[in-house]
């Protein structure tokens, strides 16, 4: 009785002092891109090292993620793997002024099983498959990029029936390692991460299209103050080494 009157007298004092119950601040809320996920985990750790607070992540496809966010979604930062859609949530207004900034850029590579036979080289030789895995063009950046790829290629009107689109990157690495598909289209970051594939191209710089992980704070961010310190620490250099570690190529300012 005497613990429970000491703990109804703490809370009485608190609340005439205006201090908060929980004095933990509450995660930051952090939408990216799933192919940053092993990278985003990793640093939120140097972030908390470093004395920041919790991230709690929500890994999609960006334009699934934009799409949430215009629909009233509650997130801080936001870290895309296209400019396209971080371009929705500018034009609705929903982006901190000056806080936008293009992190990093990755490749192209199209990866079999590590045990296929197959000789792919050149986007040509994708005619030839079964099954092709792609993210899905209209809400997987990966995707889309792949379709620019092909189409410049004069490929993608060639495949496109065998074209098995997928909800995000991941799913499309998850295609080719468990063999339902001959090939597929991920980014070279994504084939790091999996003993079960092995690339059989890089689509060379001079075919791709211009790759952009962007990031910016929301305007409606619940802690903005921080959000925009995460910003700022994802474009250090701990962040830096996480990201070159992890295959992407880190982007000067400008680029």
């Amino acid at each position: 009785m005497r613990k429970l009157r000491f703990t109804i007298l703490a809370l009485a004092l608190a609340l005439a002092a205006g201090l908060p119950l929980n004095a933990e601040a509450p995660a930051l809320k952090v939408f990216a891109a799933a192919s940053l996920s092993e990278s985003l985990q990793d640093i939120a750790g140097l972030w908390s090292k470093a004395g920041g607070g919790k991230v709690s992540y929500n890994f999609q496809a960006s334009g699934n993620l934009a799409r949430q966010i215009l629909e009233g979604a509650p997130a801080d930062l936001f870290v895309s793997a296209d400019e396209a859609s971080l371009d929705r949530l500018e034009s609705a207004k929903l982006l901190e002024a000056g806080s936008r900034v293009s992190l990093l850029s990755n490749s192209l590579v199209v990866v079999t099983t590590s045990d296929s036979t197959l000789k792919l080289e050149k986007a040509g030789d994708l005619a030839g498959l079964n099954r092709l895995a792609v993210g899905d063009p209209a809400n997987v950046p990966a995707g889309s990029y792949a379709r620019a790829w092909l189409s410049q290629a004069g490929v993608w009107k060639k495949v496109i029936d065998r074209v098995v689109p997928c909800d995000n990157v991941r799913a499309v690495l998850a295609a080719v390692e468990s063999g339902n598909v001959d090939a597929g289209v991920v980014y070279r970051t994504d084939a790091l991460i999996s003993r079960k594939v092995k690339v059989a191209f890089e689509v060379p710089p001079e075919y791709s299209p211009k790759i952009s992980y962007p990031l910016a704070v929301l305007q409606g961010a619940e802690d903005k103050e921080q959000a925009l310190k995460f910003s700022q620490f994802l474009q250090g250099p701990e962040a830096a080494k996480v990201f070159k570690a992890r295959g992407f190529v880190v982007l000067k300012r400008g680029e």
